[in-house]
């Protein structure tokens, strides 16, 4: 049964305001200035614009509702207001940029160890960042390299209903029968998370290894041992078992003749 402290009725909640999250941040976290809005285009323009203007590590825009939001793939991804969390980071690693690809991989472990630690729900990961409960997806992650930066963008359906889902294979969090669709507690376990995982990341320079960043996405990752068709940027298509995560995030596809293919970038479906 739905925890009471952490159930919430669609829209019934009210809308966020800055001072509201500001005043739980704890000193000295990685997380600067927040901004929040009540509706803009997108969250990831709006952080990339300030990143180009020198803005801070640390920043963090919400927004109640984009009307101009995207996925990966330049997909669009849209939300009513309260029914989610549209929310961007501005990151400026001090790491070599050759770890960098991992940085979108680390912000999908960081959403799905929120959602399966107070939701209670069975979420996983579908390479490289998407994340699925029951294999829908409930969330998505959109990395944007801008100079000596990367901005990392968040969406996640908490309360949509059936039919507000921007595709019937979408799911949220409440139609998945999440113990927790509170917005607050998931953003900011969210934002605790991610920034605890950027800090180990960032402490040994990157290395997914050290970190434990690789051992952590593998364990989350639902695409690992499933067989797998994907669509590459070529236009090409590879088909095969998704056998590993390699050192810089890619995945490892295994084909019939026993051939291991590195990919790192494309678009999956777990064929059943």
């Amino acid at each position: 049964m739905p925890r009471a402290c952490c159930f919430s009725t669609a829209r019934a909640e009210p809308a966020w305001t800055a001072s509201s999250i500001r005043w739980r941040r704890v000193p000295g976290a990685l997380w600067g200035e927040i901004l929040v809005t009540a509706e803009t285009g997108s969250t990831n323009a709006d952080v990339a614009a300030a990143a180009r203007a020198g803005a801070a590590e640390g920043l963090v825009v919400i927004a109640e509702r984009q009307s101009a939001g995207r996925g990966r793939l330049d997909r669009q991804w849209t939300s009513p207001p309260r029914a989610g969390l549209a929310v961007s980071v501005l990151l400026r690693p001090r790491t070599t940029p050759r770890w960098y690809g991992w940085l979108p991989l680390l912000a999908g472990v960081a959403l799905v160890e929120t959602v399966r630690r107070l939701g209670e729900v069975d979420a996983v990961l579908k390479w490289p960042n998407d994340l699925l409960i029951d294999d829908r997806k409930c969330a998505g992650i959109l990395a944007e390299a801008v100079p000596d930066a990367v901005v990392l963008g968040i969406g996640l359906n908490v309360t949509l209903r059936e039919a507000e889902l921007p595709s019937p294979d979408a799911t949220s969090l409440q139609l998945a029968g999440a113990a927790c669709t509170d917005r607050d507690p998931l953003l900011r376990t969210l934002l605790r998370t991610l920034a605890d995982r950027y800090e180990r990341w960032s402490a040994v320079g990157g290395d997914p290894e050290a970190s434990g960043l690789r051992q952590a996405y593998r364990l989350h990752c639902g695409t690992l041992g499933q067989r797998v068709r994907i669509a590459l940027p070529d236009g090409a298509t590879l088909a095969g078992v998704a056998s590993d995560v390699d050192g810089t995030g890619r995945l490892v596809v295994t084909g019939p003749d026993g051939a291991a293919t590195p990919v790192a970038a494309g678009d999956v479906v777990h064929v059943r």
